[in-house]
């Protein structure tokens, strides 16, 4: 194989991508992408395809899944891997990791925030939005917004989803380290000092296995699926009814990959994420007109309207614009924001 890069990047659907190579670069030698260039396989096979020694095939892969390049099927064995399946991945399990240092890895940080605006971001996004004809990901309300409330689904309950699991653990927020890593934090959290990605069942072991995040208790997961709907951070997770997942992800919208593909991609948001069965509405005679929700909502579903009447502007929600994630239930102080359920139990489908 004359270029292994080049036969990864098209494998990730980006071959003419300058700043996609120099990313692999980064992260690999040329002997080390053509070992990754000729997975799937096992070590043996891979030893056998390339004529290298089984040893050295197998001291490459360990580096490189340490990296999140390459993926075990089996997470102690470690015998077979395949390459990473395609940008999202990568992307993910190369950044989201505690092992990368945010001065040390500037480059690597710039290389992915320069790629994300000048291609990988409207690229995923038209690809996605055009291949899947439902949403492959749901908001799930925030725990705080439907506390107490009757009709609640155990999927859509984050108490009830923790308790479901096996296996937890967190690590750091891809999207988010890109962007401490530019000199560009977050406005909504600090990822260096809470990590917000949250991982479940076999997520969960891979991070732990790998080295790249660290194992919860349920309680601690609880705290930090708590702390991400204070600061206002939107719970998404795969689009089904199924309590064995693999992740929660806390999105904010000045970092987040699927925020940036709906933004890059020119797509609407409810083509690649499915709403809650929630949607917010204001109780005028609580409001104060103070703005925190209009500041907190990712989806702009909030406005200032002055009702008839009234001399002060209040806040009035879009329905349409409302995905129900209850962040703003959540953050306003003198009870004005309220969570109501508007969709059936059909809304979200079995897996």
């Amino acid at each position: 194989m004359e270029d292994p890069f080049l036969y990864l990047m098209e494998s990730l659907g980006f071959p003419e991508s300058p700043l996609l190579r120099q990313i692999l670069e980064y992260l690999m030698t040329p002997e080390q992408a053509k070992v990754a260039a000729s997975l799937p396989g096992s070590v043996q096979e891979v030893s056998q395809k390339l004529g290298m020694p089984e040893e050295k095939v197998r001291e490459i892969l360990e580096d490189l899944w340490k990296k999140g390049l390459v993926f075990p099927k089996d997470f102690d064995k470690r015998d077979f891997f395949r390459f990473a399946r395609d940008l999202v991945q990568l992307h993910d399990a190369t950044l989201a990791t505690q092992q990368l240092d945010l001065e040390k890895d500037k480059k690597y940080f710039q290389l992915w925030y320069d790629f994300g605006r000048k291609e990988f971001y409207k690229g995923m996004g038209e690809l996605l939005g055009s291949i899947f004809l439902e949403p492959i990901w749901r908001v799930i309300p925030a725990s705080g917004a439907i506390k107490g409330m009757e009709g609640v689904l155990p999927c859509e309950d984050i108490v009830q989803i923790v308790n479901s699991q096996t296996h937890l653990a967190v690590v750091p927020c891809s999207c988010r380290l890109v962007k401490e890593g530019v000199g560009e934090p977050c406005k909504y959290t600090k990822e260096k000092e809470v990590w917000h990605c949250t991982q479940f069942h076999r997520g969960a072991e891979y991070v732990v296995k790998r080295g790249s995040g660290k194992p919860l208790n349920k309680e601690e997961a609880l705290k930090v699926l708590e702390k991400a709907e204070r600061d206002g951070l939107v719970h998404m997770g795969p689009n089904h009814s199924k309590l064995t997942i693999n992740t929660i992800c806390n999105c904010c919208p000045d970092c987040c990959e699927f925020f940036n593909f709906y933004r890059y991609g020119g797509i609407p948001p409810e083509k690649l994420t499915a709403k809650s069965r929630f949607e917010a509405y204001v109780d005028q005679e609580r409001c104060t007109g103070c703005q925190t929700c209009l500041e907190r909502c990712p989806f702009e579903a909030v406005e200032l309207v002055r009702p008839e009447g009234s001399k002060k502007y209040k806040a009035r929600v879009i329905p349409e614009k409302c995905f129900g994630c209850g962040v703003c239930v959540v953050g306003c102080e003198k009870g004005a924001m309220k969570f109501r359920l508007v969709r059936p139990p059909e809304h979200i489908p079995p897996g």
